[in-house]
């Protein structure tokens, strides 16, 4: 290359390296100027355990396997289950907190997400959405004081779920809304959908990537290796399948125990995992007998179902789904167990060691864990209360007495040496 040539390519680059400098320099400050000291939203993490009633009976009422392809249907979405959804999202993604608020023909998405900045420092964003047909989208938007084009709201949001792993689901079940309705006075989004199977098919195989159906495989053949000797409804110790399950010597990641968890809770439940992963028809069927965990098969239904929950949806949920199972079944099942409760606060406090691959597991794992590892004393616990004896003696879930046991289960917990 000449030397004017090279020298002239030497100062445009310089030129150029200094211009791309001065625009992120200047982005960077302008994000800065935007942050405020006060949070927009103020919450905490947990979930109602309403949210779980009303997204029970939503997908009840929209039942993906009953539509047809093509079929149009609208649902309603109680605005407050929409809210307690965003909440989660920015709180798992971001370590934020959101909200979603109607209004007459409007709604708006409020995010606070907290800046790792010396002292108070939060980026506040807004993004309203109107009542349109097609695809929802941001009509208009700011971050803290200043207005923001909604073309950078929509990116910004689409960050935020792609963080949380659910940018691909949102994105295609954008395309199947066709009109967005609110109704403020009922507290209701109505979302009229045009059904396509391939939606479904394409969450599950974005929700559970080929590595995790692999590790399912290979799971559901060594627990049906492990029961097959054993009688049909025999009662086996959990910690007699769970202990070889989560100490292979190929596979002690935490990817693989979480796959160990989501296997052992669907067959607990007595569930089939065909429902989700047809290929799993063609896998080895698991002989049916009776999991305990202190000799009780519902004691390990809760502490697994939990546990599988914390490793696959969070602690937020599970606490939230552990709940609103036993305040239904004071109204109509066998009543509200404190014992069921306590199992489903030990498969949560399990959960969070195999999701942040505790060395504790790691080290209990080199023997054969016991009942007493995994849960504390659970026989001393009241059940099989009603609604009414639920209220009048604890309270409800706001009540001294309520907030009192569960406080004595949480140090029991704390007691046990795996939860240290």
């Amino acid at each position: 290359m000449p030397r004017r040539l090279a020298a002239r390519f030497a100062r445009f680059s310089a030129w150029l390296a200094a211009f791309l400098v001065g625009v992120v320099s200047l982005a960077v400050l302008g994000l800065l100027t935007t942050l405020e000291q006060t949070p927009l939203v103020k919450r905490g993490e947990t979930i109602a355990p309403t949210a779980i009633a009303e997204a029970r009976r939503l997908l009840a009422l929209n039942d993906p396997r009953r539509l047809r392809r093509g079929e149009k249907r609208t649902a309603e979405i109680p605005a407050a289950l929409v809210d307690e959804a965003v909440n989660y999202v920015v709180s798992r993604s971001l370590g934020g907190r959101g909200a979603f608020v109607m209004a007459e023909d409007s709604a708006e998405v409020r995010l606070t997400v907290p800046a790792r900045l010396p002292g108070a420092h939060y980026l506040n964003l807004r993004a309203v959405f109107r009542e349109a047909e097609g695809e929802p989208r941001v009509a208009a938007a700011a971050i803290g004081a200043a207005s923001v084009a909604p073309f950078l709201a929509e990116s910004f949001i689409a960050v935020a779920l792609r963080i949380a792993g659910i940018g691909e689901q949102w994105r295609l079940a954008r395309r199947a809304i066709r009109q967005m309705v609110f109704e403020p006075s009922r507290a209701v989004v109505l979302v009229t959908y045009v059904w396509e199977p391939k939606l479904l098919e394409r969450a599950v195989s974005l929700a559970i990537a080929d590595d995790d159906i692999a590790r399912m495989r290979a799971v559901q053949r060594d627990l049906a290796g492990l029961l097959d000797h054993h009688a049909p409804y025999a009662k086996i110790p959990l910690v007699q399948v769970l202990t070889p399950l989560l100490a292979q010597a190929e596979e002690r990641t935490s990817a693989h125990r979480r796959v160990v968890l989501l296997v052992l809770a669907t067959y607990l439940a007595e569930k089939d995992l065909a429902t989700i992963l047809p290929q799993a028809r063609q896998w080895p069927r698991v002989r049916r007998v009776k999991l305990t965990l202190g000799e009780r098969h519902d004691s390990a239904q809760h502490f697994l179902v939990s546990a599988a929950l914390v490793a696959w949806a969070g602690e937020p949920v599970t606490k939230a789904i552990g709940l609103y199972k036993e305040l239904d079944d004071s109204r109509s099942g066998s009543g509200f167990s404190f014992a069921d409760l306590a199992a489903d606060m030990a498969g949560a406090r399990f959960g969070e060691l195999v999701v942040k691959d505790s060395p504790l597991l790691s080290e209990a794992l080199q023997r054969t864990l016991t009942d007493t590892d995994l849960a504390p004393r659970l026989a001393d616990l009241p059940e099989h209360l009603s609604e009414a004896q639920f209220g009048r003696v604890f309270g409800g879930v706001n009540g001294r007495g309520y907030q009192q046991l569960t406080g004595e289960i949480e140090r029991r917990l704390d007691e046990l040496p795996l939860y240290r």
